[in-house]
């Protein structure tokens, strides 16, 4: 009986195993990404690899500020799988950021990324909130050269407080990080949250609610 139940045991570890078991790391040199494949994987179908060429692992052109004509002041430009086709399945990717004096970069989360963020002219105040229940905020004033993380998941935002234009430039842990932006996720989704429930969570009057979502 009780060779029995070992042997069963040591079945069920068995399969158990060999169902959990996976290997996380590339199985090939690479994947330059294929957006005509029509095989569907986390990321994007693999090119023949002897079609690749440099261009595959190349982009140029960062060295350009971006346009910060907006409401917020601030210009994302995202490198990354495609922009990039050799980036897919290496789950890494870059940004630039550029701000107008007292520009932002809102309050938003990258929800398959941490973010290692680097200053590279004139002086941000960044920031970012633990989860509940602290939702604590820890925010640092950064200098040229000053290097600070978000991770991954948290709601985080940035601020240029120098004199003049700034840039940084980020690297995320995701080939896609993803980007949710707070206020436009919660007030101008398609279709929109009901008005009592956002007067409730807020709190606020629906009709405050209503004249915010109007905005969106």
């Amino acid at each position: 009986m009780a060779k029995h139940f070992l042997l069963l045991n040591l079945k069920v570890v068995s399969f158990c195993c060999a169902v959990l078991a996976f290997e996380s790391s590339p199985m090939q040199d690479f994947c330059v990404a294929d957006p005509a494949s029509t095989v569907k994987v986390n990321g994007l179908g693999c090119k023949d690899p002897k079609s690749v060429i440099s261009e595959d692992f190349f982009f140029s052109g960062l060295h350009f500020a971006g346009n910060t004509s907006n409401t917020f002041g601030s210009k994302v430009t995202r490198v990354n799988a495609t922009q990039i086709p050799g980036l897919n399945t290496l789950g890494i990717s870059l940004a630039r950021v550029d701000y107008a004096p007292w520009g932002v970069n809102p309050p938003h989360t990258h929800p398959r990324a941490t973010e290692i963020f680097t200053v590279l002219e004139v002086s941000l105040q960044v920031g970012f909130v633990t989860s509940n229940p602290e939702n604590r905020l820890i925010t640092k004033v950064l200098k040229k050269g000053d290097v600070f993380v978000f991770p991954i998941g948290l709601v985080h935002y940035q601020r240029n407080v120098g004199y003049g234009n700034a840039v940084a430039v980020a690297a995320l842990s995701s080939q896609n990080p993803g980007i949710i932006s707070i206020a436009n996720a919660v007030f101008g989704s398609e279709p929109a949250i009901a008005t009592d429930i956002l007067a409730k969570a807020f709190p606020v009057d629906e009709t405050v609610v209503a004249q915010i979502q109007s905005k969106f």
